[in-house]
């Protein structure tokens, strides 16, 4: 057995013992991703594509403010109830692992996410990244369906010192009672409401 097989079986087994799991889905080349079909175009662009089995949505715009204060609201997840509306509440779990709560409009059953996230900073490019994993001190609630692929990745590019290109890109599964043929709306519902509650929060 080689060298990275072996890493691979100790780091599952300590993943086990400490109760988190990680899901498959990877972000990192989506960029890479080719068959972007639009959904919206305009001030705020939206499109989605399949990319390793699922519907991954982006959204972006310009917006007319520095990539810092945009940052500073990003990672401030302990915060997201107060910026993002359909966030009611934010569990914190470990070091940079989080469980995030939503309310879905209507009749539909709420969602929840496990995730762990990172971000990088470079000249050129801000970014803030999130998979899902299980974790000990986040059962899965009965109350919520549990979105056990959710990954995403907010992007920021500095074009001047006061306009940065922000981009969101996220999995679109909904799983649950959600009905397929309703989740392009869904996507686009969503996409603008992130860029407004953004927008809003920077005022």
């Amino acid at each position: 057995m080689n060298y990275i097989i072996i890493r691979k079986y100790i780091l599952s087994f300590l993943l086990s013992i400490v109760g988190i799991c990680y899901a498959e889905l990877d972000l990192n080349s989506i960029n890479d991703a080719k068959d972007w079909k639009f959904i919206q175009k305009g001030n705020i662009n939206l499109k989605w594509t399949t990319y390793q089995g699922y519907p991954i949505c982006k959204v972006s715009t310009l917006l007319p403010y520095a990539i810092d204060s945009i940052s500073k609201i990003i990672e401030d997840i302990e915060s997201y109830p107060n910026i993002f509306k359909r966030v009611h509440n934010v569990q914190i779990l470990d070091k940079n692992m989080v469980r995030i709560m939503l309310d879905m409009p209507l009749f539909l059953s709420n969602r929840d996410y496990v995730i762990q996230y990172k971000k990088n900073k470079k000249i050129t490019k801000w970014e803030f990244s999130f998979n899902a994993i299980t974790h000990k001190n986040a059962p899965i609630d009965k109350n919520y369906v549990r979105l056990i692929n959710a990954a995403g990745k907010w992007e920021l590019y500095p074009k001047t010192k006061n306009e940065t290109l922000l981009s969101y890109t996220w999995n679109g599964e909904l799983l649950g009672d959600f009905p397929d043929f309703a989740l392009k709306r869904a996507w686009k519902t969503q996409g603008n409401e992130i860029i407004h509650w953004i927008t809003n929060a920077l005022k």
